[in-house]
């Protein structure tokens, strides 16, 4: 402990030089570094100083082997840029010895043959494909496992990169939580033959579902079901909550509901169909539903308005009055319109307000329409 002191002073101690990248020299080293590794990343032009101020414990190790990594990227196409951020992001890569890493490349080709996209994601996750080898057993029974139900490579590959966790336990953790969702599925009204489709899209966008609790899915449908929703209503929840349902609990939305019927004074029925258009308001919590509540209401918008398109608490008070202006200046009053207009991503916005900006700069004109004229 002592030691692991002394060497992390030694690291921050403001009297040690810091060197441009492109000068090599040992006196910058700590007499402790595995010297071997700092010359290897100097000569792969990994910025060393980053990697000693953020991980610096990994070229303290023995053994390492950083040409053996570069060796093994280079070899996959990776240009010299990308293996130096990749050693940059992730330098515990250089502790994973030659056979780990064979390994590694020959379980991800299996789902992953195109070399190119390969190392893409190996840059942008490197993490999920440098692991250690007592991963390796669970890993390739996973990747059957996913196999046996017809998943798309692709969908394997991503819930690999950005959830490597589920596929390092052991298999049969992941097909407790399948075998919930697809008999979630099938028991709310799904169609077999699209079950697959289903399954795909739930996994793609929310790879951590797997990681979760299936009896908290069970609790949660039950509590939508006991609040009024439909078998069809509650697939149609399960679907657009993309897995996120998991996330919830009982207690949080029915906090949620309440707060959301009082402010809106409607009815039960009609504060199901306002969760219908808008699945992602069983997330939020009081205090944030209460600023963009008032927050709307500030800016002149009515209860109604907000019922009508309950998707506008998707987005920050801030974002919200940004958009009332910017229509504002073109002409359109969202107090007296649709606030359809405010909606969607950045893009979706900037797309609808240039189609209302042109038709103000270009007003329809009908030339069968007879002529004003003044007495």
């Amino acid at each position: 402990m002592l030691r692991f002191i002394a060497t992390s002073l030694c690291l921050r101690c403001p009297r040690v030089p810091v060197l441009p990248l492109h000068v090599r020299t040992r006196g910058t080293a700590s007499p402790a570094e595995n010297q071997q590794t700092v010359d290897a990343f100097y000569e792969l032009a990994v910025d060393i100083q980053k990697v000693r101020k953020l991980k610096g414990w990994v070229l303290h190790q023995h053994p390492a082997y950083a040409k053996e990594v570069a060796g093994l990227l280079r070899d996959m196409g990776a240009s010299g840029p990308v293996i130096a951020n990749v050693l940059v992001v992730h330098p515990e890569a250089v502790l994973c010895n030659p056979e780990e890493m064979e390994a590694q490349r020959e379980l991800w080709t299996s789902v992953c043959p195109n070399k190119k996209e390969l190392v893409g994601i190996i840059e942008k996750f490197p993490a999920s494909f440098f692991t250690s080898a007592c991963h390796h057993e669970n890993q390739r029974n996973n990747i059957a496992y996913f196999h046996s139900l017809n998943l798309n490579k692709r969908i394997i590959t991503k819930l690999m990169a950005s959830a490597p966790q589920s596929f390092s336990r052991p298999v049969e953790q992941n097909q407790v939580m399948v075998d919930t969702l697809q008999r979630s599925y099938i028991e709310l009204g799904g169609e077999k033959y699209n079950m697959k489709i289903w399954l795909q899209k739930l996994l793609s966008q929310n790879p951590f579902v797997l990681l979760k609790s299936s009896d908290v899915l069970r609790q949660n449908l039950l509590f939508l079901k006991n609040k009024g929703f439909t078998t069809a209503e509650l697939l149609h929840l399960l679907s657009k909550l993309r897995g996120f349902v998991t996330e919830l609990n009982p207690d949080s939305m029915s906090q949620t509901l309440l707060y959301s019927q009082e402010m809106m004074g409607c009815s039960e029925e009609q504060l199901r169909e306002i969760v219908l258009k808008c699945p992602a308001l069983l997330y939020y919590p009081k205090h944030i539903l209460a600023d963009r509540f008032e927050g709307l209401l500030r800016a002149g918008i009515s209860v109604s308005q907000i019922m009508d398109t309950p998707t506008v608490f998707e987005l920050t008070t801030q974002i919200v009055n940004y958009r009332l202006q910017k229509l504002r200046a073109h002409g359109y009053d969202a107090r007296t319109g649709s606030l359809e207009v405010l909606n969607g991503t950045k893009k979706d916005f900037e797309q609808s307000y240039g189609k209302l900006k042109l038709r103000v700069q270009r007003p329809l004109f009908n030339p069968v329409a007879p002529l004003k004229t003044f007495d």
